[in-house]
């Protein structure tokens, strides 16, 4: 089976983080989001995936140097200017040469452990050309909403409707099975949203389905879903998600080699290879990157340091990402879903709610 993984976006609620790196290559316990992603695909069948870049291209490429990951065979296809999603698809498909075969589409930045396999199946039973996965959410106006009839045709696609105007919380899992017809339908050398044209044009005729699941699902496109992508891994909503190499030291509290955790732990953590947290310091709902460090007294609570970063002595960091080699100065308060970027530093006392550093 080929895959497409749509990865060519700059990422920009992420910012300044994806500055730095594309979202994708951010690490979800210490490891690229888009190896996660990669592994789930390969649990599935999937032997060949074509990654549709456009942004730091060059960041996938020095990640993967055998050219695979988890048995999954590695093509690039980078985008010679912004073909949206669905020029994205068509030009890798065809770029990689896989446009004459049945294919899965996914979006690099969301983490789900949908059943491929079930929605493969039910694609084929439903003689459709596409065949989506929904997921139910509280809010879908920030996603396509797609009502279907009772055999799971769709009867709509509906993008980024009010949310009283939604005729259903199902929405656009961001998952596709795609045959060869419906790249016929997509323009080449221009944009093409395959959320606002090409999907459209399928419920016309009459040709998309979808199947709706309650798996795990997650956007990890802003900073606090970002962060519970991490806390889900440890705190076991995802059993079948593998840890990097580590010990555990109680439940939900993991220690990779090299690793020092001799602060209070109330809740989740985990502490990556030559990273410390000091005596002194408490932790919960947290990740501590590679060889970053946290001083006594600071508090950190459902947040992530990237590798390298610093906290300082009676720093309080909450609902925050600090990104790699960043420093958080003693006694400064970063919090309500601030994002400090790469290398950037917080001075002492400061506080950020709320806010980028850099802007």
């Amino acid at each position: 089976m080929n895959a497409v993984v749509l990865v060519g976006g700059e990422g920009t609620r992420l910012r300044p983080l994806t500055y730095a790196l594309p979202k994708p290559m951010l690490p979800v316990v210490e490891r690229p989001m888009i190896a996660r992603v990669l592994e789930w695909l390969a649990l599935h069948g999937v032997t060949t995936a074509v990654l549709s870049l456009g942004y730091q291209p060059d960041a996938f490429v020095d990640a993967f140097p055998d050219g695979g990951w988890a048995g999954v065979e590695l093509r690039y296809a980078v985008e010679p200017e912004p073909l949206d999603t669905g020029g994205a698809i068509r030009f890798a498909a065809c770029s990689a040469g896989i446009e004459g075969s049945t294919m899965v589409v996914v979006n690099g930045d969301v983490l789900t452990d949908l059943d491929l396999g079930a929605l493969l199946a039910f694609h084929r039973q439903s003689g459709g050309d596409a065949s989506i996965a929904l997921t139910a959410v509280e809010d879908p106006s920030a996603y396509g909403v797609v009502p279907t009839d009772d055999d799971g045709r769709v009867l709509a696609f509906i993008e980024k409707p009010p949310r009283e105007d939604a005729p259903t919380n199902h929405i656009n899992a961001g998952t596709y099975v795609l045959e060869p017809a419906v790249l016929d339908r997509i323009a080449s050398g221009r944009r093409v949203s395959v959320e606002r044209e090409v999907f459209p044009s399928l419920v016309e005729d009459k040709r998309l389905f979808a199947l709706g699941s309650s798996v795990y699902w997650l956007d990890t496109g802003t900073p606090d879903r970002y962060i519970r992508a991490q806390v889900d891994v440890l705190n076991g909503c995802r059993p079948g998600v593998a840890l990097p190499e580590c010990s555990r030291h109680g439940d939900g509290v993991f220690v990779a080699p090299g690793g020092s955790l001799a602060g209070d732990v109330t809740r989740c953590a985990f502490v990556g290879r030559g990273a410390s947290v000091e005596r002194g310091a408490s932790v919960a709902d947290v990740v501590v990157g590679a060889s970053a460090h946290v001083e006594p007294g600071a508090r950190l609570r459902h947040c992530v340091l990237l590798p390298g970063a610093v906290v300082r002595a009676d720093a309080v960091v909450e609902e925050s990402v600090v990104g790699p080699h960043a420093i958080v100065g003693a006694g400064a308060w970063v919090t309500g879903g601030s994002v400090v970027g790469a290398a950037a530093v917080v001075d002492d006392g400061a506080r950020l709610d709320s806010a980028r550093l850099p802007v």
